[in-house]
């Protein structure tokens, strides 16, 4: 076993030997590439445009196709140019005078505007004596509402400003690589900004990091103080009163105190005054929509509901006419976060608790490579034009229990025609406050925002080479195959039009890879000169299974497609059966549709992250394009009949010819009769086996680990908390993987998503206890048989 730079020696002294590149070809797959480039045509992709269902209006005007032909610039890579000075000394200060010529408006104390704000005043009218007819505001009145608003906020300092924004750039190319901003993206936001409204950027939360990375990034393009909504979980009393001074925002905690309590009313009633404040100043805000990380908990955060309904509720009331949303996304190489099994509790950070951190991932990150990091924004939209156009496109919806609990058991076969409900995030702080249609509103929102802000986000090299290793060459590869591989994956990534983080010459790009893996993968010489990569079994596994998450969105609806093949053919064809023979039965699009929409309402809604504007019907008839386009499904032409793609000759049935144009369904859309009517068949080309295995397995670790959750049923102790039945499922999922070799399954936030999924089905009840709420094995599977059921209805999916 080798070390990196012994393998890049080796490669140095064959080059020198040989003199000329190896050609590097794909098993099957791929072309040749001697080079990656981020784009397969002229220009590269946009990615991240909003959706032009609920905001066609947005979707024109905010967007400029002359902001493609701009390319990126590296935020931290400040030299005497990025000054207005020259000379000498100006080299070795250029970013302490860059941080001085910072353009940083004027920030006035706004704590007198939010006392004399109408719901304040209001509140304050209510508990003072007398009313609001004399005029004046008790001093013990005052002094309540003063304490609260100094938990939220302080007035920023523009010398400590521009002292962090010097000590930050220092940070990041003491850690970084480089961190990347494409400047259409840029270009757009600034456009925005000019509209007139207040720019919100909602963002994933990939990384503590993003809370001062993304307002450095935006302060050095020009877009002034970013305010960032904190959570106050991650922070210490001091740290909070240091990025209060920096921008930050604070939820006090009497906002989560009921809607009946005083206490909660003032609170919220100064929250929602400060955002007035705010967003009437159009001073940008940054809210997070995910948890922080190292939280087990559900994907959409309960703090970023709140701050965006307190945002929904501003313009609402026509406060403020409207606001642009900006979906924002940041990606790592590899995120510099402790590792994800240490993180059982969000510990506050304190001041020289995060000293120490920067200390430690200087020492860490100086020793080995530094990483690279993608900035992305995306399209920005009109808030006020999607509440007005998305509630058209609510539409009744069921429980998990009431579509597949009757499926799963056998008391039915027929899958109802009905949108799943599934909601995990709890409603706390001001957005109880709101009615449930509006509540319903924000999530429904936020839902679409983290669909733009995925869709957006780039494909780093990391999350490519740790797809290829886990879930293709497991047992190892050698490293002139690996090279080949990379590239195909690449350009398969780049064809569904998603974009990548990386571009350069391949050899350099894997090598760069795999030295950010080393602690994840075996590098073995061999005699022929050869490298041979092999993934470390153990936790090595579970981290690289985190990696290839990121590059499941690309290719999530063949990978859907391709487990409800694999479960539609269970039952017809034996698992270890050839090829050949599976791809003899026929497979009718009825079929196809039903299975799609059982896999559809099994996973959870945080890893499909499917609009809420799209119907399931929609997505299935999505997913079944896609299996085509990719050639794994051929059509079935009968003796006779028309071919599928031939529609000269096709009319609109008697139906259709009464409907005005743009009166059009998604129901009524196709001729139903025609398409129960066509058969499919797997294609018989060569690459298909191995494609076909690949989608399959990328499905592999959440189904894996529901099913797993479903052997256990009858092994853990109930009735629990969900902690503690969270707690015993993870070290069941940790011995089996060391027992079978399922190192993927074994994560924490896999093992609450089978717990939640388990508790929308029925599986498991949850009901009051003396301490709290206590999850209780449902009768409907407390016996043997009922769980075996659920275990072969999952196992369905997953292809061995």
């Amino acid at each position: 076993m080798n070390t990196m730079a012994e393998a890049r020696l080796q490669t140095q002294q064959k080059s020198s030997q040989d003199g000329q590149e190896t050609s590097l070809w794909s098993s099957g797959f791929g072309m040749k590439l001697e080079a990656v480039t981020p784009f397969l045509g002229k220009y590269r992709p946009f990615v991240g445009r909003c959706c032009q269902t609920c905001t066609p209006k947005s979707w024109e005007s905010l967007f400029h196709r002359s902001i493609m032909d701009l390319g990126f610039c590296n935020v931290i890579l400040v030299k005497e140019e990025n000054t207005r000075f020259r000379g000498w000394l100006v080299r070795r200060l250029c970013y302490f005078l860059w941080s001085l010529e910072q353009h940083i408006p004027p920030c006035q104390d706004a704590s007198q505007k939010i006392m004399e704000s109408a719901g304040v005043r209001n509140i304050i009218s209510g508990r003072a004596p007398g009313g609001a007819g004399e005029g004046q505001v008790p001093s013990h009145v005052r002094k309540e509402v003063q304490r609260i608003l100094g938990h939220i906020q302080a007035p920023p300092r523009p010398f400590l400003l521009r002292l962090f924004s010097w000590a930050l750039l220092r940070f990041l190319n003491c850690l970084f690589l480089n961190v990347q901003l494409y400047r259409g993206q840029m270009k757009m936001a600034h456009k925005a900004a000019q509209a007139g409204s207040p720019l919100v950027f909602l963002s994933t939360h990939k990384s503590v990091l993003n809370g001062i990375l993304l307002p450095f990034v935006l302060l050095s393009q020009g877009m002034g103080v970013l305010r960032v909504a904190w959570d106050p979980r991650t922070c210490s009393p001091v740290l909070r009163a240091l990025l209060k001074k920096l921008g930050g925002l604070f939820l006090p905690p009497e906002a989560n105190l009921s809607p009946d309590s005083p206490e909660g009313v003032l609170a919220r009633a100064v929250v929602h005054a400060t955002v007035e404040q705010l967003l009437a100043s159009r001073q940008p805000l940054l809210i997070f929509l995910e948890e922080p990380p190292g939280v087990r908990g559900p994907r959409l955060s309960a703090l970023g509901l709140s701050w965006l309904g307190l945002v929904v509720q501003v313009v609402q009331a026509g406060i403020v006419p409207d606001a642009l949303l900006v979906p924002v996304a940041v990606t790592y190489d590899l995120v510099p976060e402790a590792p994800h099994d240490t993180c059982h509790a969000l510990a506050p950070l304190g001041l020289w608790t995060g000293a120490l951190a920067v200390l430690r991932s200087l020492r860490r990150w100086g020793c080995g490579r530094r990483v690279c990091v993608r900035v992305h924004l995306a399209q920005p939209f009109s808030l006020q034009e999607y509440t007005i156009n998305a509630r058209s496109c609510w539409g009744s919806r069921q429980s998990l229990e009431q579509l597949l609990q009757p499926i799963v058991l056998g008391q039915c076969t027929a899958v109802p025609d009905t949108e799943k409900e599934q909601e995990w995030t709890p409603v706390t702080g001001p957005l109880l406050a709101l009615r449930e249609e509006d509540q319903l509103l924000v999530r429904r929102l936020s839902w679409h925002v983290l669909n733009a802000s995925v869709a957006s986000s780039a494909v780093m090299s990391t999350a490519i080479m740790a797809t290829l290793l886990l879930f293709k060459h497991q047992k190892g590869v050698f490293l002139s195959q690996l090279l080949g591989e990379f590239s195909w994956l690449t350009e398969e990534t780049l064809l569904r039009g998603f974009d990548v983080g990386f571009s350069g010459q391949l050899r350099c790009l894997v090598q760069h890879t795999l030295g950010l893996l080393r602690p994840h993968v075996a590098l073995l010489r061999i005699q022929q000169g050869d490298l041979l990569v092999v993934p470390r079994p153990g936790p090595g596994l579970t981290s690289l299974a985190r990696l290839s998450a990121e590059l499941l969105p690309t290719f999530l609806s063949e990978a859907v497609g391709a487990c409800a093949v694999r479960g539609l053919l269970a039952g017809k064809v034996p698992p270890e059966g050839p090829w050949e023979l599976q791809g003899i039965e026929l497979l009718s699009q009825k079929e196809l549709h039903c299975q799609i929409l059982l896999l559809l309402h099994l996973l959870p809604q945080d890893l499909l992250l499917l609009q809420p504007c799209q119907s399931s019907y929609c997505y299935c008839q999505e997913v079944l394009d896609r299996l085509i386009q990719c050639g794994l499904l051929v059509a079935e032409e009968t003796p006779g009949s028309q071919p599928a793609c031939d529609t000269g000759r096709q009319r609109l049935s008697a139906r259709l010819l009464w409907r005005l144009s743009g009166d059009f369904t998604d129901s009524d859309s196709d001729d139903f009769e025609a398409a129960e009517g066509r058969y499919f068949r797997l294609s018989q080309q060569s690459r298909c086996p191995d494609f076909f295995l690949f989608l399959c397995r990328l499905l592999s670790p959440v189904l894996k680990a529901f099913a797993q959750a479903a052997v256990f049923l009858h092994q853990g102790r109930l009735p629990d908390t969900e902690s503690g039945y969270a707690e015993q499922l993870f070290q069941f999922l940790r011995a089996t993987a060391q027992e079978e070799g399922l190192f993927e399954c074994a994560d924490p936030n896999l093992a609450n998503s089978a717990i939640w999924t388990f508790r929308d089905l029925g599986v498991l009840q949850q009901m009051p206890g003396p301490a709290g709420p206590l999850l209780h094995l449902s009768p409907a599977f407390a016996s043997r048989d009922s769980q075996e059921r659920l275990r072969r209805f999952i196992r369905q999916f997953i292809c061995s």
